[in-house]
């Protein structure tokens, strides 16, 4: 298994180099970070979480910025969106930057989608809600064509491309691998081996149950099960749920930082190391 962490990098946070740094120095392998473009004041939607909406989601940074300056100061870090509403974006932009981050980080990079959960944000990107998911899966189909096509084009509902040539192309091939955030479901999974790699659940609750149904879906595809990439977002680890994880299968196992200055993430930084060494030593 690989091991990583996911936070919200803020104007209030530790920095992306910083950070950067410090994960890669204590042997921790990846780095999320999560995507909220800005948060309307209307407040229609709850937050998943229940209560207060935190702070740290209105405050939060560009991922392919950020990840871009993470990048440029390791050599081994892999950095990926957790996730990207790739939904509420502009489909050939994104894929010039997806495109160009796996490019000048030469193909470290994990792309991690989702459909939305704000419907106020969602829809000041002219998102019809019902529709996002299929509005998603568009945007990714039209990503993949200019990924892989010397000369791309697209046609569909809520995305259209006429031949058209984009630059660079992926260092990793066909694609950057794509997770996809989201709750166990048939739909999920169908979309899931339709077009991405993997799945991205919240922590790992419920994934030894759902487990044998993504497989499914990948079989059905006419994929290969055994294929299919498993990565557990935001998990707060122990020795227990490592070792679970790894008789699961688990490809890499994302731990939550605190949104916080750095006198505040490192010490949490040191814990997840040393948990990842014992892992490693078989000693936990």
């Amino acid at each position: 298994m690989r091991y990583g962490v996911t936070i919200f990098l803020t104007d209030r946070s530790i920095g992306p180099v910083e950070l950067a740094r410090a994960l890669e120095e204590r042997g921790l392998e990846a780095l999320y970070v999560p995507e909220h473009t800005h948060i309307p004041l209307s407040r229609r939607t709850p937050w998943p979480g229940g209560g207060e909406l935190p702070d740290e989601y209105k405050r939060s940074l560009d991922p392919f910025v950020a990840l871009t300056a993470a990048a440029a100061v390791t050599k081994k870090l892999r950095v990926g969106t957790g996730v990207c509403l790739v939904a509420q974006r502009d489909p050939i932009v994104t894929a010039k930057e997806v495109a160009t981050l796996d490019h000048v980080s030469g193909g470290r990079f994990t792309f991690g989608v989702g459909i939305g959960w704000n419907q106020d944000e969602a829809e000041d990107h002219r998102v019809d809600f019902k529709h996002r998911r299929s509005q998603a899966r568009e945007h990714i189909l039209m990503m993949q064509r200019l990924w892989t096509d010397d000369v791309a084009q697209f046609e569909g509902k809520f995305a259209r491309l006429p031949p058209s040539w984009s630059w660079p192309k992926p260092v990793q091939r066909p694609r950057p691998p794509i997770v996809v955030g989201g709750v166990a479901s048939p739909a999920l999974f169908a979309h899931v081996a339709e077009w991405a790699d993997g799945w991205l659940p919240i922590g790992g609750a419920g994934v030894a149950a759902a487990l044998p149904e993504l497989r499914a879906a990948f079989e059905r595809a006419g994929r290969d099960p055994a294929s299919a990439r498993l990565v557990l977002y935001g998990v707060v680890p122990d020795a227990g749920k490592l070792a679970h994880y790894r008789e699961l299968g688990v490809d890499e196992v994302i731990f939550g930082a605190p949104s916080g200055p750095a006198d505040a993430v490192l010490p949490v930084l040191d814990h997840y190391a040393k948990l990842v060494a014992a892992d490693a030593r078989g000693s936990i």
